[in-house]
C-alpha cells in the first residue's frame, strides 16, 4: 500500500515537472518570437511555412528534454562535489552553473570534456539567494584553493548563463584576471534579459537590462590578462533579446538551432568550448 502510494506520488511529481517544463519553454519561445517578429515584421508572413515549423519543433523538443533532465538531477547536486584525482601542475577548469540549478547540471558536459582529454574539472554550487558579491567572494576563495592545491598560477573558468556573469565580475571588477587564463561564457546575458523581470530571487533581478550591476560590469575595462570567449546561440529563449548575449570584446562564437539550456548539452557548444580551451593563453581583446 505504502509502496503503491509512493510510486503514485512519484509519477504525479514527474508529470507535474514535465508540464511545468513544457509550459516554461513554450512561454519563453513565445516571448522570443514576439521580440523577433516585431523587430522583423516580414517574418510573421512566413511563420507557418514548413521550414519554420520544423525549426520550431527542432528548438522546442530538445530544450524541453534538456530542461527536464537538468531539473531532475538537481538533488544530486545538493551533496558536496568530490573533486578527486586532480592532477598537480595541470590547469584546472572550474564550471559555474546558471540560475535555479546547481552543479549537477554539468554531468554531461563534464563527461564530454573528459572524453576529449580535459581531466582537471571542478564544479561548485552558486546559490541564487546570495548577492553577486557574496558569490564572487566564494569563487575567489575556490580559485585560490585550487591554485595552491595544484601548484598552478591560473585556472580556466566556464560559466553558463549567470555563471558567466559571476565569472566576469571576478575577472573585471574584483581583480581576478591575473588568476584566470581563459574565461568562456555560454549563453550569458551580458546586457541582461527582459525575462529577468519575472525573477523572484535577488540574483535574477540583477539581470534586468540596465541594472546597476550590469552598468558597472559593462563599463569596466576588458580584461587584459584573460582570454575571453563568448559562446552564444541566436535562438536563445532565455536571453531576450538575443543581442543582449553579445560582448564588444573577446572572441565571439555564434551558434544556431539550439536554446539556452542546450548550450551545456549539444555537441556544437561543447566542441566550441573545447576549441577555446585548447587555444593559446594570450587574451584576445
Amino acid at each position: 500500500m505504502i509502496t503503491s502510494l509512493l510510486f503514485s506520488i512519484l509519477i504525479i511529481a514527474i508529470l507535474g515537472l514535465l508540464i511545468f517544463d513544457l509550459f516554461t519553454v513554450l512561454l519563453s519561445y513565445c516571448i522570443y518570437w514576439y521580440e523577433v517578429s516585431n523587430a522583423n515584421p516580414g517574418l510573421a508572413e512566413k511563420r507557418f511555412k514548413r521550414k519554420n515549423l520544423q525549426l520550431i519543433i527542432g528548438l522546442l523538443i530538445p530544450e524541453v528534454i534538456f530542461d527536464f533532465i537538468t531539473l531532475t538531477v538537481i538533488p544530486f547536486g545538493w551533496f558536496k562535489s568530490k573533486n578527486q584525482a586532480l592532477r598537480r601542475s595541470e590547469t584546472p577548469v572550474l564550471l559555474l552553473h546558471g540560475l535555479f540549478v546547481n552543479q549537477s547540471c554539468w554531468f554531461w558536459f563534464k563527461w564530454q570534456l573528459k572524453r576529449r582529454g580535459i581531466q582537471n574539472i571542478v564544479t561548485m554550487n552558486l546559490s541564487a539567494w546570495h548577492s553577486e558579491e557574496a558569490l564572487t567572494e566564494l569563487l575567489a576563495k575556490k580559485i585560490d584553493e585550487l591554485r595552491h592545491q595544484l601548484g598552478v598560477n591560473k585556472i580556466n573558468l566556464i560559466g553558463h548563463s549567470m555563471g558567466g556573469m559571476i565569472a566576469r565580475n571576478y575577472v573585471q571588477l574584483r581583480g581576478g584576471q591575473g588568476k584566470v587564463g581563459k574565461l568562456i561564457c555560454l549563453g550569458s546575458p551580458h546586457h541582461g534579459s527582459k525575462l529577468a523581470t519575472f525573477s523572484l530571487d535577488p540574483l535574477g533581478k540583477l539581470l534586468i537590462p540596465n541594472s546597476d550591476f550590469l552598468q558597472r560590469l559593462n563599463s569596466a575595462p576588458a580584461p587584459e590578462k584573460t582570454r575571453v570567449t563568448n559562446i552564444y546561440t541566436n535562438k536563445d529563449n532565455m536571453v531576450i533579446p538575443n543581442t543582449n548575449n553579445h560582448l564588444p570584446w573577446g572572441e565571439a562564437v555564434e551558434l544556431n538551432g539550439m536554446g539556452h539550456t542546450s548550450l551545456i548539452y549539444r555537441k556544437a557548444a561543447i566542441d566550441a568550448t573545447i576549441t577555446a580551451l585548447k587555444k593559446e593563453t594570450e587574451p584576445s581583446i
